[in-house]
C-alpha cells in the first residue's frame, strides 16, 4: 500500500543508497554500497567560488567490504570519486581500522566510535551500519540452515529481534511454536 498523498512540496535533496552481496570464487563476500547525493538546484558549497550546477552529484562514494562466512572483515576499500573537498579522498583508507572486526551486535557502535568525528568520513561510516545487514543477508541466503541458529540457551536467535519475531506474535507461533507466549492483556493476571 502506499503512503497517503503528500501535500504540496519540491524535492531539496535526492539521496540514492544501493547495496549489493557478492560470493566470491574463494569462499569470501563482498559487499559493496555506493552513495549519490544531488540537488535539483545550483548549491553553493563552503568554501566554494561557484555554485554547484543542479543535479550534479554532490557525493557518489563507493564502499567494498570483504567478509568471510563468520561475517569477520578482511578488507576495506572506498572510492570518493566526487567529494566536497578534495581532502575528502583521503579519508578512504580510515576504514582499514575495522579490518579484523566481526558483524555482530554492537556493530553500529563499533563503528561510530572508529570513524565518528574527524577519525573519518561521516558518509561513508553511516554505509558501514547497513552493510552490515545487507552482509547477513547475502551470506545467511546462501546457509539456510543459519537462519534456524539458536544461542548457548536454546533459543533462536532470531526471537526478539524485532517487530515480527516477538514472542507473542503469529511469526513465532507458527516458526518456533515451543518459544511462543501469549501477549499478556494489561491488568491481566497471569
Amino acid at each position: 500500500m502506499p503512503l497517503n498523498p503528500p501535500v504540496q512540496r519540491r524535492e531539496v535533496h535526492h539521496r540514492v543508497i544501493d547495496m549489493k552481496a557478492y560470493a566470491r570464487e574463494d569462499g569470501l563476500f563482498d559487499i559493496e554500497a555506493r552513495l549519490i547525493d544531488r540537488k535539483p538546484f545550483p548549491f553553493q558549497r563552503t568554501a566554494a567560488p561557484q555554485p554547484w550546477p543542479a543535479g550534479s552529484a554532490l557525493h557518489d562514494l563507493t564502499i567494498r567490504m570483504t567478509v568471510d562466512d563468520q561475517y569477520v572483515v578482511c578488507q576495506m576499500a572506498a572510492a570518493s570519486d566526487v567529494t566536497p573537498f578534495g581532502i575528502c579522498k583521503e579519508t578512504e583508507s580510515t576504514l582499514s581500522v575495522l579490518v579484523g572486526e566481526r558483524i555482530a551486535s554492537g556493530w553500529a557502535q563499533k563503528v561510530k566510535e572508529r570513524l565518528r568525528g574527524t577519525a573519518g568520513c561521516t558518509h561513508l561510516m553511516e554505509m558501514l551500519i547497513p552493510m552490515a545487514t545487507t552482509a547477513i543477508q547475502g551470506v545467511r541466503g546462501l546457509h539456510p540452515e543459519r537462519r534456524r541458529a539458536v544461542g548457548a540457551n536454546g533459543e533462536p536467535l532470531s526471537l526478539d529481534s524485532c517487530y515480527a519475531y516477538a514472542r507473542h506474535r503469529d511469526v513465532v507461533k507458527m516458526a518456533w511454536p515451543e518459544h511462543y507466549r501469549p501477549r499478556k492483556e494489561p491488568g491481566s493476571l497471569g
